[in-house]
């Protein structure tokens, strides 16, 4: 892995982590990467090994079971598999946009029961909020819950879940009050309950080995199974998508890194008209710039993790670190299949399923145009506020 982009200064404790991290990546990740890009194959191998390392319960608190790993580790680490495999991490980060909810609204009998099941055993819970008609705006899904005598009946539809083939639960946003478009309530739905269905699966671009899912629900839950307050669901959603948007800039920051490290080596080895393409400024220059910005998306990922871990309000670091980080990997992994020329475009070549994989990373979690909003809206209110 190249020195020449930006590296943080990290504590000893972290250093640790990842290194289990690149042991891991070696070992069992990197190996199946191209397999399961192919096969669009879940890797169920990948869960005991993520497990028994800890991985799985990184964002649990030791309570529960869990590492209870500042952002910042989480982060390093979930950059660190992505170098290797952007499938792997991206089990990763859907395994933290499930427990996250749970984390911040849960009761300690939910905490312990599907935090703890998670951390041990390595029990998904999936985040279930988009629908067929409700992605960047939130507040306008459809589902809803009704009182249903002691307990709630949920019905609806929820789509691009991610691990969604491959969880016990899941964290169901629906509407309890239809008159009220902010009136959402989190649930706690299993997979397993009388009209819950999972009814299709994505054939994906990218990411190809993770289960992106569809869900259909009519069913009943016991008034336990709420998650945080009743009408508190909509805060709880975008608190947890908040710190999910660090995870993705990470994502795309260690697919980009991965290509960068392709097309270097490439560049040095490589000869053309008696001399290593990189010395043809045409390639060198494209190079300097891919580390360039490499390095200053990582910097800021690295800052809002750091900022969150200081109990800083992140709202908008963490959107501008995911927007940044995403277009920036779009860049550098388009600027590195160019360099590799028609190597770089055809199977298997690395490079070939990093550009597919890299293209989620401005997608998900809020596209790009959604993380725009979310900026621009904190500077009209700065900018109404200065001038009152």
């Amino acid at each position: 892995m190249t020195t020449t982009v930006w590296e943080p200064s990290m504590s000893a404790e972290p250093e640790k982590w990842l290194a289990t991290a690149d042991r891991l990546s070696v070992e069992h990740f990197a190996p199946l990467a191209a397999e399961i890009d192919a096969a669009q194959r879940y890797p169920e191998e990948h869960l005991p090994v993520l497990r028994d390392a800890g991985l799985c319960g990184m964002f649990v608190p030791r309570a529960y079971g869990g590492s209870e790993l500042p952002l910042e580790t989480i982060t390093a680490v979930a950059e660190r598999v992505s170098v290797a495999c952007a499938t792997t991490s991206a089990i990763l980060a859907a395994l933290a946009l499930g427990a996250y909810p749970i984390a911040l609204g849960g009761t300690e009998e939910q905490k312990q029961r599907y935090l703890g099941a998670l951390a041990r055993e390595g029990r998904a819970v999936c985040f279930a909020l988009s629908e067929p008609g409700a992605g960047s705006d939130a507040a306008a899904i459809t589902a809803t819950a009704e009182r249903e005598g002691e307990g709630w009946r949920i019905r609806g539809e929820k789509c691009w879940l991610g691990n969604g083939g491959h969880s016990s639960t899941y964290v169901v946003f629906a509407r309890t009050r239809p008159e009220d478009r902010r009136s959402i309530t989190a649930f706690l739905v299993e997979r397993d309950a009388e009209g819950v269905v999972v009814d299709h699966y994505e054939d994906k671009l990218g990411i190809r080995g993770t289960t992106t899912t569809n869900l259909r629900l009519d069913t009943v839950v016991s008034a336990e199974a709420i998650l945080g307050e009743e009408g508190g669901g909509l805060g709880l959603a975008l608190g947890t998508l908040t710190l999910g948007r660090v995870l993705i800039a990470a994502q795309a920051n260690g697919i980009a890194r991965a290509a960068f490290d392709e097309a270097a080596a490439f560049a040095v080895g490589r000869q053309t008209f008696g001399k290593a393409i990189i010395d043809h400024q045409g390639v060198g220059f494209q190079l300097a710039d891919c580390a360039t910005e490499l390095s200053a998306a990582r910097m800021m990922m690295f800052e809002a993790a750091r900022a969150y871990d200081a109990g800083l309000d992140v709202k908008t670091l963490a959107p501008m670190a995911k927007l940044f980080a995403s277009e920036v990997s779009h860049r550098v992994v388009d600027r590195c299949m160019q360099v590799l020329g028609g190597r770089g475009y055809v199977k298997p070549s690395a490079v070939e399923r990093l550009y597919r994989d890299q293209r989620i990373t401005e997608i998900y979690e809020g596209t790009s145009e959604i993380q725009r909003v979310v900026i621009s809206q904190t500077i009209k209110t700065e900018q109404e506020a200065a001038a009152s």
